[in-house]
């Protein structure tokens, strides 16, 4: 190493020992596209509810006059385009594929809408998994989108590494539920991010608790919550608790999750706006 090193390997043609070279693995979105900002929404483990939080973002943001997507990394175990409602299969040109618009308006891509039958299961190997996800990135033409959001495959493996590598994203959000050992998954979830350099927008706890109709009540179903707990640990911030409802799994099932009732996520849509307006 040369005596008058500025430790800017970047700008530096040596060969020494010492040289450090940082390796920019980023894809760039298609030519066409044009994307204000990317929010991936993650999980330490699946069964949490992280596809519905993705879905009830993107329909939030919608609402406040935002153009929002969806881009469903969730290779093998797709569930966006059933929250939508969505038959219709992507099409392509020879410029690219172009996402599939949901009843108000939201672009969405997922493997679903490339297959003949949605039912197939998708025996894929992790890189061929990847690879698919980096397409949908930089193949798909997402035109004026102001927010997209990325349903993550759940957990820290190579998918979600590779995602993580592959787009800019501006920050994640985090999705658990009430159980203890979560807390262990979510703090995996954290480091993860934090190895990455990618921001932590905050933390969605989902079936935090159930209330009955009939008193009032709210009743603690998968006992009490940690989230408060786990985000003063990490020093992140709680988005919001959605509650166990029968009627959101109800509008997933047909369909029709764009016509969700309930304002748990517009805090969550303020803080999003917010990113929006430092731009």
């Amino acid at each position: 190493m040369s005596e008058q090193c500025n430790q800017n390997c970047s700008s530096c043609s040596e060969s020494c020992t010492e040289r450090k070279e940082e390796f920019d693995f980023s894809e760039k979105p298609h030519a066409l596209s044009s994307i204000k900002k990317v929010i991936g929404v993650v999980s330490g483990k699946g069964g949490v509810g992280k596809s519905l939080v993705t879905s009830m973002l993107a329909v939030t943001m919608n609402r406040m006059g935002y153009h929002s997507a969806v881009l469903d990394a969730d290779i093998t175990g797709p569930s966006i385009p059933k929250a939508f409602g969505i038959r219709e299969k992507a099409r392509g040109s020879e410029k690219g594929l172009y996402p599939i618009k949901s009843h108000t308006g939201i672009d969405i891509m997922s493997i679903n809408l490339l297959m003949d039958n949605d039912k197939d299961p998708v025996v894929w190997r992790g890189p061929i998994l990847a690879n698919t996800v980096k397409q949908f990135w930089s193949e798909v033409i997402w035109s004026d989108v102001d927010f997209m959001f990325i349903d993550m495959p759940p957990g820290t493996g190579d998918v979600p590494l590779t995602v993580f590598q592959s787009i800019a994203m501006d920050g994640i959000i985090i999705v658990t539920s009430p159980q203890e050992l979560v807390s262990m998954i979510v703090s995996k979830a954290v480091r993860m991010a934090e190895i990455m350099n990618i921001p932590i927008i905050g933390l969605v706890e989902n079936m935090s608790y159930f209330k009955c109709p009939d008193n009032d009540k709210e009743y603690k179903i998968f006992g009490d919550s940690h989230i408060d707990e786990i985000a003063e640990e990490h020093n992140l911030k709680v988005l919001a608790k959605l509650p166990i409802d029968p009627r959101l799994s109800a509008a997933c099932d047909k369909g029709m999750i764009e016509l969700f009732e309930g304002d748990w996520m517009e805090p969550v849509g303020k803080i999003l706006e917010n990113m929006e307006d430092k731009k």
